[in-house]
Formats: structure tokens, C-alpha cells, sequence
């Protein structure tokens, strides 16, 4: 149960845009704030690993760029246009590096998710990952996904010293 001072704090904040706004409106926040996060990384920090073995800051955000183009693929999406990148190769995730050629790929790639969304048929039955099921459970594995990545990079940034921008804390 909620204390009311906790739900008065709650209510006195106006929540972030997009929060509760259906599909498009919670990709927005997520592809918002996942930018706004990596713009605020220093470009030293992209290089930055919490452990062995595990992707760096750059990795990260390449990982959700190019997870972004698969899924719209999976999901039926035209490809092509100028958002749609056709240089994905086996290496491209740890072969970009660079904090500005990272965030231009987070960029298009959300572009193309919102280019494509309004075109993709969500009850089209989609083939994803080898098993069958509407083009709908593609689209909210995009979403699923940016939010999942957005944990661990906020997780990344705090743990090498890099508040989130919309964070009062």
C-alpha cells in the first residue's frame, strides 16, 4: 500500500513523456532516454566494461541498434530508406566504436523503428526466430528489448561515474 507523502511526491511529478502512451509513445521514452544517455557518456567511457566477457558501453548501444533492424525484419518492415542500414555484418557490434559513429547508429536505427511501425501489420503472421506468431509480438520485442538494454546501460553509466540526464538522483 502506498503512503500518501509517497503518492502526493508522486502525483507533484509530472511523469515523463510518452509514459503510459500505448507503443509509440513508450518507445519514444525509451529510445529518448537511451539516447540522452549515451550523449552523456564521455567518449572514453565507450570502452568501458563491467567485467570480462561482458559487451562495453559501445556494445551496449550497438547491440540495441542492430537488435532494432533484425526485429523490424522479423517483424515484415520494408527495408531500405534512409535510416536502414545494409553495412550489418557479423562484426559491426564491437567493430563501431566511437561514441559519435554509436550514437548516429542508435539514431537511424530509431528512426527506422518509427518510420516502419505504423506500416507493419501487427495480426500479419510473422516468422521470428524460426517459430510463427503474429507481426504484434515482434513489435513488443522491440520495445522489450530497448527498455531491457536501457536498464543495463543506465547500470553501466552509473557504475563508471555517469548520472542519467532525467535523473534527479
Amino acid at each position: 500500500m502506498m503512503t500518501p507523502i509517497l503518492l502526493l511526491t508522486l502525483l507533484a511529478q509530472a511523469p515523463p513523456e510518452g509514459l503510459g502512451r500505448g507503443w509509440l509513445g513508450e518507445f519514444d521514452l525509451a529510445s529518448r532516454q537511451l539516447l540522452q544517455l549515451a550523449e552523456a557518456t564521455p567518449a572514453e567511457q565507450f570502452k568501458y566494461s563491467p567485467s570480462p566477457g561482458t559487451r562495453t558501453t559501445a556494445q551496449l548501444y550497438m547491440h540495441v541498434a542492430i537488435g532494432n533492424y533484425f526485429l523490424l525484419n522479423q517483424a515484415g518492415a520494408k527495408t531500405g530508406g534512409p535510416n536502414w542500414s545494409d553495412k550489418i555484418e557479423r562484426d559491426t557490434e564491437s567493430k563501431i566504436s566511437s561514441k559519435a559513429e554509436v550514437i548516429k547508429w542508435l539514431s537511424q536505427s530509431f528512426a527506422a523503428v518509427k518510420e516502419a511501425y505504423p506500416t507493419i501489420d501487427g495480426n500479419k503472421q510473422a516468422n521470428f526466430l524460426g517459430k510463427p506468431g503474429p507481426a504484434s509480438n515482434v513489435l513488443l520485442r522491440i520495445l522489450v528489448h530497448n527498455h531491457e538494454h536501457m536498464g543495463q546501460a543506465i547500470a553501466y553509466a552509473r557504475s563508471s561515474g555517469v548520472k542519467p540526464p532525467w535523473s534527479g538522483k
